[in-house]
């Protein structure tokens, strides 16, 4: 998931980042709504982590524009206000989910799990493709009944593709669901983590499911 936090408190923007990056999510920050409605018109994000108070345009009026706007990425609200009013105010104004600050963050992953399984229909909590086993929520990868061990990274990669089976995805694409604007060598970046997927995934239990599509990306093959 690449994820856009919009928060102006530095600390909290700081943890959620530094918390969602160890989980293998790639999290932008953004200090105020003006700059989330750019960001969100210009990236494809799987979710909007937003705040309410916020200088300038508070969270309820920047989540009105972004639906004006076209941006349809689900939005969690982060609040310390907690009355039924402001809740109901959240959610009219476009928002998918809201949660009271002081939250836990297990609490917060699991509600954008939860929000980007909604995004795209009916998806499952476990993905599973062709004997390849995923559980986001765990981190749990499996092929068969062998279990496999993958860095934060190449988890967040594969579970890209596991979301996608069968579909050619650009190096580009991928850049933009994996990676956030604070990584800078991104050169060959992809192709040195589809080396390392491939040597974890295929190669150990004699397959070939993660192939390239000449002169135009990825696909991880479904039924392969």
């Amino acid at each position: 998931m690449r994820v856009l936090v919009v928060e102006d408190e530095l600390r909290m923007a700081g943890l959620i980042h530094r918390g969602l990056a160890g989980e293998g999510l790639a999290a932008d920050i953004a200090g105020k709504g003006e700059d989330a409605l750019w960001m969100a018109e210009a990236h494809e994000y799987d979710a909007i982590v937003l705040d309410v108070m916020l200088p300038g345009l508070d969270g309820f009026e920047t989540c009105r524009r972004l639906r004006s706007a076209g941006v349809w990425a689900p939005v969690l609200m982060l609040t310390a206000r907690d009355s039924v009013e402001d809740r109901v105010a959240g959610l009219d104004s476009g928002a998918d989910d809201y949660l009271v600050k002081p939250f836990a963050f297990a609490e917060l992953l699991a509600r954008l799990r939860a929000l980007a399984r909604r995004g795209d229909g009916d998806r499952p909590a476990v993905l599973e493709v062709d004997g390849l086993r995923l559980d986001p929520a765990t981190h749990a990868v499996r092929r068969g009944k062998t279990p496999i061990s993958l860095s934060a990274k190449e988890f967040a990669l594969l579970e890209c593709f596991m979301k996608r089976p069968g579909q050619v995805l650009t190096r580009f694409f991928l850049l933009e669901h994996a990676w956030d604007f604070a990584y800078e060598n991104r050169s060959n970046v992809v192709d040195v983590y589809i080396r390392r997927l491939r040597r974890k995934i295929d190669e150990p239990f004699g397959v070939r499911t993660l192939e390239t599509v000449r002169g135009s990306g990825y696909r991880l093959r479904d039924g392969g």
